[in-house]
């Protein structure tokens, strides 16, 4: 009995040992094979196992945008001896300088070599071809259709335009629907407009006794079920083809119970924070905060800027403690809490750079009063979607730091060289007409501005139109 078992194991553990070694080759195998193959197709289409002669060198690509120390990403480039170049032109056909006749012409874009070979882009436009040629195309065809109200209305003093010039830190809100309801972009026919404009005013409603902050969100939630039940045009879109302006804060929490609104519509908002869930970079827009002013400073292409770097603003953030505690006793770098003993304006023309540190939001008047003074930006905001990031090259004019770099603002600021800051401050000049408000409007100011980043932003799916724009009765 015992040998026929024996010989049964033997067979077992001989028929085990056989499917064993299947199990183990196919998989090998098969892994080989695979490698092989993978070898053979690159070794035969990349240029990593080619000699050096064999290559065909191919022009280095364009140079990303300028910055600065915290965000230095310029390409490298062959050397160059400065002796044989510091400069490149590289002329392009284009439309004129901004500002000017309109007319066509050769636009240079200058690439200034730096001591370590680099070429950095000292231009303030992403794209200043593309910009002009669609800023035409968008002066000439883009149309608004607002939202009408009468003058006899209970909230006429949210719902329309104001009479008097706007002034204040959040002026930007008033001044944007005073101009835009004068402009040649408003339409009566829905049918021919781009988009739709919800005419509320946050701040006019802030102030309201009988709405108040508290009930804001229930004033815009019964305002869009009464234009969506009056007009089919927020229907057929879900508000995506709509906007409303704000620059107050409050603005965003507004929203809170009008989910079509935040998800949906064009927010066009001073507190632009894409850290924020109710915030969409490509959906929504910055409105920029300008504290409004007229008359151009006597002084500002003075070259006398004794101060490295000069804030002033309360402390109301855990940013703007750090900044506090780290620089405020620094004879560079003076930080200022409290009333002032000296003229705002005086601080900001004698320093070469002017911070704007984040506060209860991401977003104060700090930038363009910058801007406005000839002073570089120096901007401690995290998250923040600076005011016409789609079209201009902020670091082509200002400074961007993160917050943790806080203690390492004098070293960053130093970093940059006389020729640095000259470009820098050239481009702060180029790009003030951008942040300023006019009544009327003036080509490329805020105004135009903040209806191109619209423009860009319009549906490219056209609604479903039911009937003809004369069956619609107001």
């Amino acid at each position: 009995m015992a040998r026929p078992v024996i010989a049964l194991y033997q067979f077992s553990r001989r028929r085990f040992s056989d499917s064993l070694r299947i199990f183990f080759f196919f998989p090998t195998a098969l892994a080989l094979f695979s490698s092989l193959t993978i070898f053979f197709y690159i070794s035969s289409t990349s240029s990593l196992f080619a000699r050096p002669h064999h290559l065909r060198l191919q022009p280095p690509p364009p140079p990303p945008p300028f910055s600065f120390r915290g965000s230095r990403n310029v390409s490298r480039r062959p050397p160059v001896s400065p002796k044989k170049a510091d400069v490149l032109q590289v002329a392009r056909s284009s439309s004129a300088d901004c500002g000017g006749n309109g007319g066509r012409g050769r636009s240079t874009q200058i690439l200034q070599l730096q001591p370590n070979g680099n070429f950095v882009n000292n231009e303030v436009f992403h794209d200043r071809d593309i910009f002009l040629e669609d800023y035409k195309a968008m002066k000439r065809g883009f149309k608004i259709y607002v939202y009408p109200h009468r003058r006899d209305h209970p909230f006429a003093n949210a719902l329309l335009p104001v009479t008097f010039e706007p002034g204040g830190n959040y002026a930007s809100e008033s001044y944007f629907k005073k101009v835009l309801m004068k402009s040649h972009f408003t339409t009566k026919d829905p049918y021919k407009a781009d988009l739709f404009f919800l005419p509320f005013s946050i701040a006019r409603l802030r102030h309201d006794d009988r709405v108040g902050v508290g009930g804001i969100q229930d004033f815009i939630r019964d305002y869009i079920f009464n234009i969506s039940q009056k007009y089919p045009y927020w229907n057929r879109t879900g508000g995506a083809d709509h906007f409303y302006a704000a620059c107050h804060s409050i603005g965003r929490s507004a929203m809170e119970k009008a989910d079509a609104v935040r998800f949906n519509a064009i927010q066009v908002v001073c507190s632009a924070s894409y850290f924020l869930s109710g915030y969409i970079p490509h959906k929504d827009a910055c409105l920029p905060q300008i504290w409004p002013r007229q008359e151009n400073p006597s002084n500002l292409d003075s070259s006398k800027r004794t101060k490295l770097a000069f804030f002033a603003g309360s402390i109301n953030s855990p940013v703007r403690e750090r900044l506090l505690q780290v620089w405020a006793n620094d004879s560079e770098i003076v930080v200022h809490f409290g009333r002032l003993n000296t003229s705002y304006a005086d601080e900001l023309l004698n320093s070469k750079f002017c911070l704007h540190v984040k506060g209860f939001e991401v977003n104060t008047a700090r930038i363009a009063d910058s801007i406005y003074y000839g002073c570089v930006p120096l901007i401690i905001a995290n998250h923040y979607d600076l005011p016409f990031a789609d079209i201009l090259n902020w670091k082509s004019f200002s400074v961007v730091v993160a917050t943790l770099d806080i203690p390492l603002l004098k070293s960053i600021l130093k970093s940059i060289s006389s020729q640095e800051y000259k470009t820098l401050r050239e481009n702060v000049l180029k790009i003030r007409k951008h942040f300023r408000w006019n009544t009327p409007p003036v080509d490329y100011d805020a105004f135009y501005m903040v209806m191109y980043e619209l423009w860009l932003r319009r549906s490219s799916i056209p609604p479903l139109l039911l009937g003809t724009s004369s069956a619609h009765s107001q």
